[in-house]
């Protein structure tokens, strides 16, 4: 294992922290399934959420680097930011869960 620098600790640790919440891996999966960006209003909707409880829930996703969000007219869209590394993540997390 190769030395890794503190801001490369704080990141993982922003990463990890953000992966720490269920609601936050709920919109993960939510847009991993749909395979394409989603309004975070519909996001909301289909949590049965307030609209800023989910944006929260975003922007710790977004400084995280694990989603991407874009502004469409009035509406903000939500991506994944690698999204098949991140697929692979939540299929091998589920794995040691399940044993």
């Amino acid at each position: 294992m190769r030395d890794n620098s503190e801001a490369e600790y704080a990141h993982l640790s922003k990463v990890f922290n953000a992966l720490g919440s269920p609601v936050r891996l709920r919109i993960l999966q939510l847009v991993r399934e749909t395979k394409r960006p989603l309004h975070i209003k519909a996001v909301a909707e289909m949590l049965r959420m307030d609209y800023g409880a989910v944006y929260r829930h975003v922007d710790v996703l977004k400084k995280a680097g694990l989603v991407q969000i874009f502004e469409v007219g009035r509406s903000r869209v939500l991506s994944l930011v690698h999204s098949e590394l991140l697929s692979q993540l939540l299929t091998l997390t589920l794995q040691i869960v399940a044993e």
